[in-house]
């Protein structure tokens, strides 16, 4: 048997080469009194450790919606009361089914044989689903309470457990709601991970930005509303010229070290900026970012496939990536015009509107006319071809899905099974398409 020791330096022992620069040594011979080991280096360039949770077994959401509609027996034996202590049973609420669709992937096999991968965020030990559920637009101000229980309980039932919202979303509501939700459900902590993100937290001054001040404050106010003790990952919602970036990595560093989050990670920051804090980082013995989030779909791609990848071989900063559908654009529903049901119609949300209508827009719009025949031939939706094709890209952790219903959720969710069937000849069909493939510039 291999014991492994920390400082040993008997003969005959083998030294293996630590990232810090010391040494572990194998020694297959008697070993003396045990010893803690020690790691001696700098804390960051420790790996995390991770602890695998074991996540509810995923369940077929046709077998899941017969079950919810199987009426009651239609004469129940009746309860003693002097014996029984049992409330009597509540009446079920039968969900809407889901739609059907002829070029639409059947939910069932999309879903039945789906093992939730959990890849690592970056180079950390944190585990996280490919896909991920946001709460932009939707938790707070789009949906209803009732329906956003519905959304978050369909995600997690089904292996996701990346919950990504913001201090700014909804004006705080997004957090409420979520919070909510979590503690009506009693699910195990340990069993999801949540992220917020910092940046916009009021009007006044010292209520916005990324000084030390609001990192902390503003973090506070997000586990206020979350009803958290802390969060998985806590991001920068951009960056943040008036701040230095040392006061940054400086903030982010201690509300680690004070329980308030684990990780740090940025959002739309550029590869500059990302490595400049990675740097930071390393020269005063602080803690790095692990991920940026981005947005990427099959119009925006030169960051994610170009950039992002570089920074995840070289300081192994991951991607979690926004926006799929480019805000719905990616889902043949507008088709030149605006329906009144879609978030372009929302107030506040002019400037989508305006994309839609505009002369790129429509462009766009016809590109995902010309991806329909390949959506077909893999018997999905373009939504859902739209969805696994950014989860191809390399270094991309997990995708954020945006959804107003649970079954807009279970369609999405079917991607998963698109994902094994997007050979590299059909990739090449798709940027032939779209002829936007990025390339490196030399």
């Amino acid at each position: 048997m291999l014991i492994i020791w920390a400082g040993c330096r008997r003969a005959g022992s083998l030294a293996v080469p630590l990232r810090s620069g010391q040494r572990w040594h194998l020694s297959s011979t008697t070993a003396p009194r045990p010893r803690v080991p020690i790691l001696r280096g700098p804390p960051s360039t420790f790996t995390f450790t991770y602890f695998p949770v074991l996540s509810p077994r995923a369940r077929d959401p046709v077998s899941e919606y017969l079950h919810s509609c199987r009426p009651p027996r239609s004469s129940p034996p009746a309860a003693n009361p002097a014996t029984s202590s049992s409330p009597p049973p509540r009446a079920r609420s039968c969900p809407a089914a889901p739609a059907a669709s002829r070029s639409a992937l059947p939910l069932s096999r999309g879903l039945r044989h789906y093992t939730p991968r959990r890849p690592n965020l970056g180079k950390s030990g944190l585990r996280v689903s490919c896909l991920g559920l946001g709460t932009w637009v939707t938790f707070g101000s789009q949906i209803s309470d009732e329906t956003a229980e519905d959304v978050l309980t369909v995600a997690y039932e089904h292996g996701v457990n990346l919950f990504d919202t913001a201090e700014v979303y909804a004006a705080g509501k997004a957090e409420r709601t979520l919070g909510n939700i979590l503690k009506s459900k009693g699910w195990r902590r340990s069993s999801y991970v949540i992220t917020t993100k910092i940046f916009w937290g009021g009007q006044a001054e010292t209520e916005r930005g990324l000084s030390r001040k609001h990192i902390i404050e503003g973090l506070q106010g997000s586990l206020d509303r979350l009803q958290l003790g802390y969060v998985d990952i806590v991001f920068t919602n951009r960056s943040d010229p008036s701040s230095p970036m040392e006061e940054i990595v400086r903030a982010m560093t201690y509300v680690i070290n004070q329980g308030l989050a684990l990780y740090w990670g940025t959002s739309r920051w550029g590869a500059a900026e990302i490595m400049e804090a990675y740097s930071m980082a390393r020269q005063f013995n602080l803690i790095p970012p692990v991920c940026e989030q981005a947005e990427h779909h099959l119009f925006q791609r030169e960051k994610v496939e170009m950039q992002l990848p570089e920074l995840y071989h070289k300081i192994g900063v991951g991607s979690v990536t926004w926006s799929p559908l480019s805000c719905g654009l990616i889902t043949s529903k507008y088709d030149g015009r605006v329906p009144d049901t879609c978030r372009a119609t929302i107030k506040g949300y002019q400037w989508l509107k305006d994309k839609v209508q505009s002369e790129g827009g429509k462009k766009q719009q016809a590109k995902v006319l010309d991806l329909l025949p390949i959506a077909h031939q893999l018997g999905c939706t373009v939504a859902q071809l739209a969805i696994a094709w950014c989860l191809r890209s390399e270094g991309v952790s997990s995708v954020l899905l945006g959804v107003s219903s649970a079954e807009q959720l279970l369609e999405h969710l079917g991607a998963l099974q698109v994902l094994s069937q997007l050979t590299p000849q059909t990739v090449m069909e798709i940027d032939g398409l779209l002829g936007n493939k990025p390339h490196t510039k030399k």
